[in-house]
């Protein structure tokens, strides 16, 4: 078991495990045991730029979009589960720490209930929230944030952030929540059309439906 962060709190990895390079962040979560409704919830990763703005929709990393768009595919969501069930790891998001464009400054990673609004669903009705990041090489749980607050109407939470500091790599844990899903989360991360190119920005493509991807898992 790795460090449990307490929200907000923070960890440098270039001083607490110098030589990582490779990590993958596992997600998870459990739905009610006496509950009848099926819960699909989705990790998402989001490449922001020194602004803190996503750098473009490509660099939205979920489902419908398994590798970030730069030629090492740094960043990979290794496939979707619908249900939630089984132990571990439900979803996971690998990142390759050493080959991140130098343009990426921060990475998020969220966890969102799939038409959460419609359905009436909310992370206050999920249990046991987490996101862990483990050496991809050793296969050894670095650090875990668990979400412990309850969101009662929120559809979409930021469970950790991972950012450039001081030549390495920190990780903090998030627990920021939105009530709008997906598409007000993302949203708070895109520039304004007058800074985003050509002053136009089409919505993140196909992010509420799924098209079908190998799970390499």
């Amino acid at each position: 078991m790795g460090i449990s962060l307490g929200k907000g709190q923070g960890l440098s990895l270039s001083k607490t495990n110098p030589g990582l390079s490779e990590v993958f962040f596992g997600l998870g979560w459990d739905v009610p045991s006496n509950s009848d409704t099926n819960y699909d919830l989705d990790a998402f990763a989001l490449l922001l730029d020194a602004n803190e703005k996503l750098i473009s929709d490509d660099h939205v990393i979920f489902y419908n979009n398994l590798t970030s768009p730069d030629p090492s595919q740094s960043v990979q969501h290794m496939g979707d589960n619908s249900t939630g069930e089984g132990e571990g790891d439900d979803e996971v998001i690998k990142v390759n720490l050493k080959r991140v464009p130098a343009e990426v400054t921060k990475i998020i990673f969220t966890v969102m209930i799939c038409d959460g609004e419609e359905r009436n669903q909310n992370f206050g009705q999920v249990e046991n929230v987490f996101v862990r990041l483990v050496n991809a090489q050793t296969q050894e749980e670095v650090l875990r944030c668990n979400l412990a607050d309850n969101y009662s109407v929120e559809t979409a939470v930021i469970l950790a952030e991972l950012y450039r500091q001081d030549g390495g790599w920190t990780v903090k844990s998030a627990s920021k929540a939105y009530n709008g899903g997906a598409q007000e989360l993302i949203d708070s991360y895109t520039a304004p059309p007058q800074e985003a190119a050509n002053n136009v920005r089409k919505p993140v493509v196909n992010w509420r439906y799924r098209l079908q991807h190998q799970n390499n898992n």
